[in-house]
């Protein structure tokens, strides 16, 4: 079995199709999917997916791209989301130094009251960090972080070491099968087994061979497969571990 950690199936891209591509998923071996919010109307859709669909979980939050017009008001609807069922996280929160689609100050003070609600909760934190390592790190350090998984992981070998040291989760997505990637690949072969996730971020980064066209979480067995492939192990090896770790970070209940 697979999990998809980190998807965005309220996306209009599988409006036309949601169910298949599910069910296209379940045929894969990937039973589960996280699906993540990434902006408040994001995370309200993401609740009522994993209401209507068994094999759906729900991460709530807000993305650093849309931090700039989050408001306390939207604080306290992503706190009264993150108390539905099936949600397993805040997120995906972090910051952003790449695009800068919102001020810096503003996606820090986000980032900020995001982390504090996720603690007021007991919940985890899916992160999203993008040319802001030291930022990054810095705030979770701040506001003494524990449960974490760095998702889309595209850092060097010092900030996994840096992850790895604080007790937290990477995961990896389906660029590690482009053909100039092998410096994630790099970064794949040194992680730690029982510190790894797969997910596809569908609809984007499609593996190789798909470039140009919607992701979907059935890939995420070939993301497995390169991966048993960098480490030298087999695809069971991979599922199993790769598994039990998203089982374990995000408290799933599941058959």
């Amino acid at each position: 079995m697979l999990i998809d950690t980190h998807c965005h199936l309220d996306f209009p891209e599988f409006d036309p199709d949601r169910p298949q591509v599910l069910k296209r998923a379940a045929e894969q071996g990937v039973n589960y999917v996280i699906n993540i919010g990434s902006s408040l109307q994001g995370s309200i859709n993401s609740v009522k997916l994993a209401k209507d669909y068994l094999n759906i979980f729900a991460v709530v939050g807000c993305h650093p791209h849309d931090s700039q017009d989050f408001s306390e008001q939207d604080l306290e609807s992503v706190r009264s989301l993150a108390k539905s069922d099936k949600v397993v996280a805040i997120g995906e929160i972090g910051l952003d130094y790449y695009r800068n689609l919102s001020p810096q100050e503003n996606q820090k003070k986000t980032f900020v009251n995001l982390l504090r609600l996720a603690k007021e909760l007991s919940l985890p934190v899916v992160i999203h960090s993008r040319e802001a390592r030291e930022d990054t790190l810095k705030i979770m350090d701040e506001e003494r972080v524990k449960r974490a998984i760095v998702h889309c992981f595209g850092g060097d070998i010092i900030f996994l070491k840096a992850c790895i040291e604080r007790g937290y989760l990477v995961s990896f997505t389906c660029n590690v099968t482009y053909k100039k990637a092998q410096n994630i690949r790099d970064v794949v072969m040194l992680a730690p087994l029982d510190r790894i996730c797969l997910e596809t971020d569908a609809p984007y980064l499609s593996p190789e061979g798909y470039r140009g066209k919607r992701n979907e979480p059935s890939f995420v067995r070939m993301l497995a497969a390169e991966v048993s492939k960098i480490k030298g192990l087999s695809l069971e090896e991979i599922a199993r571990a790769t598994t039990q770790n998203a089982i374990t970070f995000f408290n799933l209940k599941i058959a």
